[in-house]
């Protein structure tokens, strides 16, 4: 989400591009402008910077450990096996 004063600048540019004749509201039109963008940008449900960054390089971990657990994976499947795995708890039926 912008910062307070990203907002302030944008709306205070937003207030300089009112015609001459409304320059008397300049103010109150500033503030409203600063409601509205506020407003609208939370609608969009926006992350910060840091949030984003956070997640980012947690992706990049997973898709890292991903990758050697595929590797992994493939060494073990194509090794055969030296003894065929036993059920457990289960006795053959005589």
């Amino acid at each position: 989400m912008p910062d307070s004063k990203g907002f302030e600048e944008l709306a205070e540019k937003l207030a300089r591009a009112v015609p001459t004749s409304l320059r008397g509201l300049r103010g109150e039109l500033q503030s409203n402008f600063r409601a509205l963008l506020q407003a609208n940008l939370e609608r969009l449900d926006l992350v910060s910077r840091e949030r984003f960054e956070t997640q980012a390089a947690l992706l990049l971990r997973t898709q890292k450990r991903l990758a050697a657990l595929e590797k992994r994976l493939q060494v073990l499947e194509s090794t055969p096996a030296a003894v065929a795995p036993r059920s457990r708890g289960k006795r053959a039926a005589s």
